[in-house]
């Protein structure tokens, strides 16, 4: 849980006493501190949905040119963007709905109803009108109204699951003393009643001090819900991208209109030569690509187990250089199985595998009080006609479970199991006996083990007690019996060290965050290779210090974080995050919901996740296998490069197809490039780009990649695109020029433009896909052959306006596309994404 301190303010203005509040004050107080609205309520949805649809400039990008489309006749291409428009709207209607799913199951752990003493009477009332300073009472089964002060009550024990993820339930005692002597005590303290919690038994009187989004819930409630609608690095390179591109189309579709009228052809003729131009320039296929892109992505990581909640997220992760991984579920099965007996001198093992099942929860218990439980029925060893009159749940501050029994004698019998260090506190165990447990403990502990102590004490029986037998229920705190240890094994999911062997190339730094002790965390990494042969183990205590103080923290040496609370998981996430690294957590508790959402990728596990946590998350995990966490950011870093080679050959066909496009009618020239032409090529551009690309192959191993601010291509890269894109330009025209002034005329000076692009875009393919998927060996070829169809057919030809080309125009034009191939390959543009 968060560690936080009550405010001393809000302490010193509670009222003294007993006593609950008057109406004047609760008017009072609710002008000063609102209403107890923890979470907001949702709004009208559709509305916030079409008014963030409206924001997003990228949606009437694709109307505006569908609707020059349109203008120009070209209907296939205007329905064409239309469709393309659904995805974007669409990922915004399903992160909305995301969002509502996650308030809803966070408002599912809030109280509705709160009983209150006010103006001297026991009342009922809405919980959203609770005020700091009321007096309220929770019975049994009900959730804490807001967060606030014991002040009344027996026998509580509390589920904070919800913020802490323990599934243990938590004791709670009343405060003694002023409430001002609270100042110190932390939000999780012993005295405290928190908001999203649910007393599991006795009755508690709780003065509130935090109402509404100060709870500590309010505070996760609100994480859950900010952040949702951030553009990632890439889409800001795409946004950027377009936004050049648009700017130099504008600018040479102005600067072409004025050039025609000044050459005497006239404002007709002016604005069909910048609409054609406008409409071979508008860098339409990036958005559309992208998000075909992430569509791929999606769907290819649900084959990995790895269900995308924002389509988005497919391109985040693949930035991802460090990892801050559970331990439990994630790297191991996340089951316990009893593996070994080490009892005490003169108890045999089954007598200790007796006295663990005793103090072992048969219902509600968790994997261990479970896996004593199979173990003992195993052997025929059960409670007979034992029973438990009194239980003492397990808590983070006393590390032990303790059970009192009456056997069925009558006698009673006090039976506790725990960490070693806790158990030993209890019993009258020499100095020696103590450091040789602690001895078998550390050698349990580094073959991966789990270990817990156990040991009873027998108690008064009900003749030897006035009150009877349930009169002293209290904890024994001391006498115990030492019974032994009991040694459990988590194995270690298959694929696991492969996977840290992978990031270890890819330049991903793991880091085990666990709440086990240092000697069994150790181990564990040990067996799966993180940190190498000597793995950095520090405690949460330990690094909680140096994260709140921001210190400088080489977190590159630290391997394994033990003993970690869910508070120090959240700034461990933070600090990384300021060091410069791009951090993926896993996460399954609500307690996980701010790290989960201050993580530039949250990954809930599916298996044993809660809805809020799976509903704040990136990606859910449907096998909870830190394998798939690797296997899901290689497919993000290889969508990152598919996506660059996408790009990279977009740019070099447009380059020269723009600058043809304008630079001929510049010089005089008839138009180049009529609107069936444009068409033509685009059915050539479009197939390539979205289907030869998004199938290559994944490369063998974690792809590495520079980190830093997203961009698609270097300056080097930049450089060497404008270079081919210029001397591809050359080509198109010395062919045009050529044949337009060998009497071959304007249709055939087309023709051999086109001849140039057209084979231009097949070479370009084959080079930068290698040809190594079937896709890119089909559209290749029918690049090759669907345009010599087009120009030999006479019928084709007539149709396009062009005229067929003699074999010296083939070859040349196939001369001057395989040099533009060439220059690419010298320069090993694509190279470094192609191996």
């Amino acid at each position: 849980m968060t560690r936080r301190l009550l405010p001393r303010d809000r302490l010193v203005a509670l009222p003294p006493g007993p006593l609950g509040l008057s109406t004047s004050e609760v008017l009072a107080r609710r002008q000063l501190y609102g209403r107890n609205e923890i979470l907001k309520a949702a709004g009208s949805h559709w509305k916030e949905l079409a008014g963030d649809t409206a924001r997003d400039p990228m949606i009437w990008f694709l109307v505006a040119t569908g609707a020059l489309y349109a203008l120009l006749g070209q209907r296939l291409e205007a329905v064409t963007l239309l469709i393309a428009i659904a995805p974007l709207v669409g990922m915004d209607l399903f992160l909305h709905q995301r969002t509502r799913a996650s308030t809803e199951g966070l408002s599912g752990r809030l109280a509705v109803q709160a009983t209150v003493e006010r103006d001297g009477r026991t009342a009922a009332i809405p919980a959203v009108e609770v005020v700091p300073g009321d007096l309220a009472i929770v019975t049994a089964g009900e959730w804490f109204p807001a967060d606030g002060l014991i002040v009344s009550g027996e026998g509580l024990q509390v589920d904070e699951s919800t913020l802490t993820g323990e599934a243990y339930p938590v004791r709670k005692s009343p405060l003694q003393g002023s409430a001002a002597e609270a100042a110190d005590l932390p939000i999780d303290a012993q005295h405290l009643g928190a908001a999203g919690t649910r007393l599991l038994t006795g009755r508690a009187v709780l003065r509130v001090v935090l109402t509404g989004p100060e709870t500590l819930y309010g505070e996760i409630a609100r994480s859950a819900t900010l952040g949702a609608h951030a553009r990632t690095p890439l889409q800001v390179a795409i946004g950027r991208l377009v936004t050049i591109l648009l700017l130099l189309a504008g600018l040479f579709c102005g600067v072409l209109a004025l050039v025609r009228v000044r050459q005497g052809y006239g404002w007709g003729d002016a604005l069909l030569s910048a609409i054609t131009l406008a409409v071979a320039a508008l860098p339409e296929e990036f958005p559309v690509v992208f998000t075909f892109f992430l569509g791929v992505g999606v769907y290819r990581l649900a084959h990995q187990q790895a269900l995308v909640r924002r389509a988005v997220s497919v391109e985040n992760i693949g930035r991802v250089t460090c990892i801050c991984t559970d331990k439990t579920g994630t790297i191991t099965e996340g089951t316990l199985r009893l593996c070994r007996l080490q009892p005490a001198t003169g108890v045999p093992d089954d007598r200790l595998l007796q006295l663990a099942a005793l103090a072992s929860r048969r219902e509600h218990g968790d994997l261990l009080d479970a896996a004593i439980l199979s173990s003992a029925r195993s052997r025929g060893i059960g409670p007979g006609a034992v029973a438990t009159i009194g239980l003492f749940p397990f808590t983070e501050a006393r590390r032990r479970e303790t059970a009192i029994v009456r056997l069925p004698d009558g006698t009673r019998m006090a039976v506790t199991k725990g960490s070693l260090e806790a158990i030993l506190a209890l019993c009258r165990e020499t100095q020696t006996d103590q450091e040789s447990w602690t001895r078998r403990l550390e050698a349990s502990a580094a073959e991966c083990r789990k270990v817990i102590a156990c040991a009873w004490k027998p108690m008064p029986g009900p003749a030897e007690t006035e009150g009877g037998p349930e009169a002293d229920l209290a904890e024994p705190d001391g006498e115990f019996r030492f019974a032994g240890l009991l040694e459990f094994e988590d194995p270690v999911r298959a694929g696991v060290r492969e996977a840290i062997d992978q990031c270890r190339v890819g330049g991903i730094h793991p880091i085990m965050v666990t709440g086990d002790h240092p000697a069994t965390a150790l181990a564990v990494a040990r067996s799966v290779g993180l940190g190498g042969p000597a793995p950095r183990v520090v405690t949460g205590e330990e690094i909680e210090p140096l994260l709140a103080a921001g210190a400088g923290v080489d977190f590159r040496s630290v391997d394994v974080v033990a003993r970690a609370a869910p508070a120090q998981k959240l700034l461990l996430v933070r600090a990384l995050q300021r060091a410069g690294e791009i951090v993926a957590v896993t996460g399954d508790g609500v307690n996980d919901v701010p790290a989960l959402q201050a993580a530039d990728v949250g990954i809930a596990m599916g298996e044993r996740g809660t809805r809020s946590a799976r509903e704040v998350a990136s990606i859910v995990l449907l096998d909870d296998n830190f394998r798939t966490i690797v296997g899901a950011i290689g497919e993000g870093r290889q969508l990152f490069l598919n996506l660059q080679l996408s790009f990279m050959y977009l740019l070099m066909i447009h380059i020269p197809l723009v600058l043809t496009a304008a630079l001929v009618p510049v010089a005089g020239y008839p138009l180049l490039y009529l609107p069936i032409h444009l068409v033509w090529l685009e059915l050539i551009i479009h197939p390539t780009a979205l289907l030869v690309f998004q199938a290559l192959p994944d490369a063998q191993g974690l792809v590495p990649r520079r980190t830093g601010r997203a961009h698609f291509f270097s300056t080097r890269e930049w450089v060497v695109l404008g270079l081919v894109g210029g001397v591809t330009t050359a080509f198109v025209l010395a062919g045009y020029a050529r044949s337009l002034h060998g009497g071959g005329g304007v249709e055939h000076a087309r023709a051999m433009a086109l001849a140039v692009l057209a084979l231009w875009s097949a070479f370009l393919t084959a080079l930068l896909s290698r040809l190594r998927t079937g896709v890119a060996r089909t559209i290749t070829a029918m690049t090759i052959l669907g345009t010599v169809a087009l120009i030999q057919i006479p019928a084709l030809a007539r149709a396009l306006r062009v005229q067929p080309l003699h074999r010296d125009d083939w070859l040349l034009a196939s001369l001057g596309a395989l040099a533009a191939t060439l220059l690419v390959r010298t320069f090993g543009l694509g190279a470094r994404r192609r191996s």
